[in-house]
């Protein structure tokens, strides 16, 4: 009979490699394992109560409350995602009187989960877009974001956004 170890050798997934570790859970991990009562989770870009457990806004549950009491029927959004949600993102993002909004220039799809977002809308920039066309992505970010630019055959361009002096907006970098 062969060993767990060995079958593993032989299996489909062997040769998969690892993706490098990431550095911002890392300090997700290191959180957890320090033992100083006076520590806090800065890092993970959730808000957290005095106990470091995410503390949910105030508006999160009065909208998840909203949700219940419509009774939604959870069928599945078509394919774009929820129509009413992308208008009234599009509105927000750009401001009801934008041209080009007005004008139908802008298009919006909704999806799930950040990197999946970007995974999917590098997918389609590579697919439909002139190939010559780089990927910015901003410095700092996500380790895996800067990855994702490589699976879709992409060049790599970063932008500053931050200014460490100032902690605000990198206004030259941006």
């Amino acid at each position: 009979m062969l060993t767990r170890a060995i079958s593993r050798r032989f299996s489909t997934w062997a040769n998969v490699t690892a993706a490098p570790a990431d550095a911002i859970l890392g300090l997700n991990d290191a959180f957890k394992k320090d033992t100083n009562p006076n520590k806090h989770l800065l890092g993970m870009g959730v808000y957290r109560c005095d106990q470091s457990k995410p503390f949910i806004l105030d508006c999160v549950r009065k909208a998840e409350q909203r949700i219940l009491d419509l009774d939604m029927d959870h069928e599945y959004a078509g394919i774009q995602g929820i129509d009413s949600y992308i208008a009234k993102c599009m509105t927000l993002a750009y401001g009801a009187d934008h041209q080009a909004l007005k004008e139908g220039r802008v298009a919006a799809a909704q999806s799930i989960s950040g990197t999946g977002s970007l995974r999917l809308g590098m997918q389609f920039l590579n697919d439909w877009y002139p190939k010559d066309a780089a990927i910015h992505v901003p410095a700092p970010t996500w380790p895996l974001h800067k990855g994702l630019v490589g699976l879709v055959g992409r060049e790599l361009q970063e932008y500053r956004y931050y200014d460490p002096k100032t902690k605000g907006l990198d206004y030259a970098g941006f």
